[in-house]
């Protein structure tokens, strides 16, 4: 039997993070992929131009519909955008007993915002307590922690606090010629390292590997053998991503690199 995710999060017209991104990469690792449309944007490798908040009532619908009757394994949480639509997703995941892969997406590729200030209390009130793992960048670990900037596990600590299972720092907006991950848990923290790629082709990298990990999760893998198959994968397709020739600015990752060229 197939294993099969939920991504709740935007939609991404130019199809390099969001929506698109969490189905290709759901795709890529073997997995099933239905999905949850919160808002659309008009969005290419440069900018987002424009956002439609999907009704609060239709996001919830949406979910209803896929769990009474799709065998879902995990669910992962991308782009949601206000305080009221954090509470009603919470609220329409109270049934779900699977893992949660939380995304806090805030901030696009081109540096647009994708979530209130006024959501941030929101998310880590009513999702993190049920999050399994939660996977913020640099900024967005910031952000969570009121404007706070100090030592990367320290942060992770804090967060852990906030009620997530685990958080995965990502070192990708880190400087240096290595980019390092850290995944942290009550137990301690097991980092991961790769050579940090030159490209500017990295749009949906946090999208892509969140629901890597959510993949690898449905297909009933171990939390740290999860992120470090999503991890090596994600090096992979950052690697090939100039391959793909995708738009002006910054382009997306190759999700299907280890299918076709």
């Amino acid at each position: 039997m197939v294993s099969k995710a939920l991504t709740i999060a935007g939609s991404d017209s130019g199809g390099g993070a969001g929506i698109q991104a969490d189905l290709k990469a759901f795709c890529a690792m073997g997995v099933y992929g239905a999905s949850v449309v919160t808002a659309v944007t008009a969005q290419n490798t440069r900018a987002v131009t424009a956002i439609h908040a999907v009704p609060e009532d239709v996001v919830v619908a949406q979910i209803e519909a896929v769990l009474s009757d799709i065998e879902i394994g995990v669910v992962k949480i991308g782009m949601l955008g206000t305080p009221s639509l954090i509470e009603a997703v919470a609220s329409a995941l109270q049934g779900f007993d699977g893992p949660v892969v939380l995304d806090p997406v805030m901030v696009a590729k081109s540096g647009d915002t994708l979530l209130a200030d006024s959501a941030i209390d929101a998310l880590k009130m009513h999702l993190l307590p049920r999050t399994t793992v939660l996977t913020p960048n640099l900024p967005e670990a910031c952000k969570l922690l009121k404007g706070k900037d100090y030592p990367v596990l320290a942060q992770a600590y804090d967060l852990l606090a906030f009620g997530p299972k685990a958080v995965l720092m990502k070192g990708g907006h880190a400087d240096g010629k290595i980019c390092t991950d850290y995944l942290c848990t009550s137990d301690g923290e097991t980092a991961l390292s790769a050579p940090r790629v030159v490209t500017q082709n990295t749009h949906g990298t946090g999208c892509s590997y969140s629901s890597a990990i959510a993949a690898c999760l449905a297909r009933g893998q171990a939390l740290e053998e999860s992120v470090r198959a999503a991890h090596g994968w994600l090096h992979q397709a950052i690697l090939r991503s100039d391959e793909l020739n995708v738009g002006q600015g910054h382009g997306p990752v190759h999700h299907f690199h280890g299918m076709w060229a």
